[in-house]
């Protein structure tokens, strides 16, 4: 379980095809209190540390992980938005979130709006339905809220303001128009819808 709150940006170091995808990630974390079999969330999507050094670990991605990530996400040099699973009594400051990544967003524009940005991204038609103003998602694994949604003929597309810390702190600063992003929708409006599809089959 996670916040959406990073705490890294880590850096693919290597990227190694054996029967699964093994990535070796720099990162700036003190790897004597990470353990062998802990979650990191990277860039979204929940991943297993195999092995580990004084500044990097290494996961293996399944090709079921690496079909439903965004293309050219785990190629070597590519930067990471990096957060460790969430302990008890640790502050919870964005919003649940579970690392699994329920679909690809595409950015469609970016606009500087004063010291902030604000970036639309389109979501996939089966998502569309879990986004809402004022609502959280997780873009890459950032807890963010969204600030509008609007439903066109060619998709949903819905918006973000992110404020300079986000920019600064997260890899959100290097999207572009047209690059996919891995989308989490909220846990909570998941299982809202989850129970409004129970109830109306009953």
């Amino acid at each position: 379980m996670f916040t959406g709150i990073i705490t890294d940006i880590g850096t693919i170091r290597s990227a190694e095809q054996r029967g699964d995808l093994r990535l070796v990630i720099g990162c700036g974390y003190d790897m004597a209190g990470v353990a062998i079999g802990a979650s990191i969330a990277c860039s979204g999507v929940c991943l297993t540390v195999v092995e580990k050094g004084p500044d990097w670990f290494a996961v293996d991605l399944s090709a079921e992980t690496v079909s439903r990530t965004a293309l050219g996400a785990w190629t070597t040099d590519s930067p990471l938005n990096l957060e460790r699973a969430l302990k008890v009594g640790d502050e919870l400051g964005g919003h649940i979130v579970t690392g699994h990544v329920d679909g690809l967003g595409e950015v469609v524009d970016i606009t500087a709006e004063g010291d902030s940005h604000r970036v639309m991204i389109r979501v996939p038609h089966d998502l569309a339905a879990y986004v809402a103003p004022k609502g959280s998602i997780t873009v890459d694994g950032v807890s963010l809220t969204v600030n509008q949604v609007e439903d066109k003929p060619e998709g949903t597309v819905f918006g973000l303001n992110l404020i300079p810390h986000t920019w600064d702190v997260t890899t959100l600063n290097r999207l572009t128009v047209g690059k996919q992003v891995h989308l989490e929708i909220d846990v909570l409006a998941r299982y809202l819808a989850r129970m409004k599809d129970h109830v109306s089959s009953l």
